[in-house]
């Protein structure tokens, strides 16, 4: 295949680009852009990529000409292994984003609100950590939606294997795969207990019997009761392996996401006593708050767009193919920036100013440049559903919880793992 590389920074003969992106992330990544174009290589086996329609076509050809979840760690990659693995959890998916749907209900609302009064109330008036604590009410909230009551130790052992996974995903450099490393140890006895627990839930609801949607053990209608039993009536029937694999990965997805989104939110909302006063007024008109639109639902548009948790998305190139015009190789990696495509004044008017009124009256993201959740075929499975979720919350914090906060006015985000206000602290008042 021909060589033709995008251009971009040549760095240090040995570090690379490592050191200038580490004491900036996104003011490095800002100035490639600026200086090589909307694709650009950080090195010589990584290519970044701020422009809405490139981006798309490779999130496209996810499960072709790309893949992803990939370990991070363990060698090379097994990149036919990982196409091969994508195929096989193609049913799964499909079931999955069926019963998360289906799951978006005012049902779903009640209990969501219920659970982030519990964490909130938790926390006694004290101040404290915003992330810390939007984390222990999303690690609750999605096993809820998945599991029921036999989430369990779900929630527990959810955040153990997210917080053994954060320091492979805020390194820019790896040790040798050969390496038998502390974190490497810790990440792979979290990520072990976290799928046992899984499987045990599995096995125990499998042997208990026909809990199917619209039929209970009795043979008497009852709808679904979670995302488990979705899985477990699909048809034709899958795998426990499967079962365990989807489940995983929509609990770490509604974990993560949903916390850092809501830690911006909460941002906001300390920033902005008007807005706050406007969503009460929304919630009032609407009898109890619109699920996913209103103003809510704007202010969760924009936050997404604006601080969007997954600020970078990652494919790992399958085969030798082109990004663009550009030429890249198996093995390479592509990363997406979706924070720079959301703040790019070619596409969003303002684009730095938090404006949730952009979204009402029919407003809607300009083209393709909008992609907080991804796109393509591996587009997050529980999108429709974490949308809702983050609107009934941003309702129910602003209609039931003063906030304050003493430094949302000077944090500033954190570009590693899952976007979020590095550090913010608040209390909330009921």
């Amino acid at each position: 295949m021909a060589t033709n590389r995008p251009p971009g920074p040549r760095g240090h003969w040995l570090t690379g680009n490592i050191r200038p992106y580490e004491a900036d992330r996104i003011g490095f990544l800002r100035r490639c852009h600026t200086e090589y174009g909307d694709v650009f290589s950080f090195d010589e086996r990584t290519v970044c990529v701020i422009d809405p329609v490139v981006a798309h076509d490779v999130l496209a050809r996810t499960g072709g000409d790309f893949v992803t979840e990939l370990t991070p760690f363990d060698g090379p990659p097994d990149l036919e292994f990982a196409a091969a693995s994508g195929r096989e959890w193609t049913p799964a998916r499909r079931a999955a984003r069926a019963g998360l749907v289906a799951q978006a209900t005012t049902t779903i609302d009640i209990r969501t609100a219920q659970i982030l009064d519990q964490v909130l109330t938790a926390t006694g008036g004290h101040e404290v950590d915003v992330l810390d604590v939007m984390r222990a009410f999303a690690a609750r909230s999605i096993a809820d939606h998945c599991l029921g009551a036999d989430a369990g130790d779900v929630p527990r052992t959810l955040a153990d294997a997210i917080a053994a996974t954060a320091p492979f995903e805020t390194a820019s450099y790896a040790a040798p795969p050969w390496l038998p490393t502390v974190r490497r140890r810790r990440f792979r006895y979290a990520h072990r207990r976290f799928t046992e627990t899984l499987s045990d839930v599995v096995a125990r609801r499998r042997a208990a019997g026909d809990r199917r949607p619209g039929s209970s053990g009795a043979g008497d209608p009852t709808p679904a009761a979670d995302l488990l039993d979705v899985l477990l009536a699909a048809d034709p029937t899958l795998p426990d392996h499967l079962v365990v694999s989807t489940l995983r990965t929509v609990l770490i997805g509604g974990y993560g996401v949903p916390a850092a989104a809501l830690t911006s939110i909460v941002r906001e909302l300390a920033l902005r006593p008007r807005l706050v006063a406007r969503l009460r007024t929304d919630a009032g008109q609407a009898g109890g708050g619109r699920a996913d639109g209103g103003l809510a639902g704007a202010v969760v548009a924009e936050v997404l767009r604006l601080h969007p948790p997954a600020w970078l998305l990652t494919r790992t190139v399958r085969r030798d193919t082109t990004v663009g015009r550009w030429s890249v190789r198996a093995g390479d990696e592509v990363l997406l920036n979706a924070f720079l495509i959301h703040r790019d004044p070619r596409w969003w008017p303002r684009p730095d100013e938090f404006d949730p009124d952009r979204w009402l009256a029919g407003g809607t993201a300009p083209g393709m440049a909008y992609l907080p959740f991804g796109a393509g075929p591996r587009v997050c499975l529980g999108t429709m559903l974490t949308r809702r979720q983050l609107a009934v919350v941003t309702a129910r914090l602003a209609g039931r919880f003063t906030i304050s906060s003493p430094d949302a006015a000077s944090v500033g985000p954190a570009f590693a793992g899952r976007l979020a206000p590095a550090g913010l602290r608040a209390r909330f008042t009921a």
